[in-house]
């Protein structure tokens, strides 16, 4: 158990397959040469292997990067293959993937923000 909240302002996914070999400085060398990003911005990054059984996430927390692993022992996750872009999910999103869900959601009740009127 981690003894201090870990929290992240934005959470990307770099879409397509990355090696998951790379290790931090692999991935936050991705994040900043290829994606043109910091990554040292309280944000979580989100990798896949080729298989799509397994993700990599990496987060700057202001005193290091944190490096999470999670292997699906049955199934597959729903990845994105355009291997040119990242996409910033919702918590919502983010939650659907990790279940094994696309993160696009078409019979998801959508958020609707309501302009006021006089």
């Amino acid at each position: 158990m981690l003894a201090r909240e870990i929290s992240a302002d934005h959470i990307y996914l770099a879409c397509g397959h990355t090696d998951m070999r790379k290790s931090i400085d692999g991935l936050a060398s991705i994040v900043s040469s290829h994606f043109k990003m910091d990554p040292h911005q309280p944000s979580l990054f989100l990798f896949c292997g080729r298989r799509k059984d397994r993700i990599k996430a990496l987060l700057w927390d202001e005193t290091g990067f944190l490096l999470l692993y999670k292997r699906l022992e049955n199934g597959q996750y729903q990845w994105p293959s355009k291997p040119e872009d990242i996409l910033e999910l919702s918590e919502q999103q983010l939650r659907w993937l990790t279940d094994g869900l696309s993160i696009d959601q078409p019979r998801a009740v959508q958020k609707v923000h309501p302009t006021r009127t006089i």
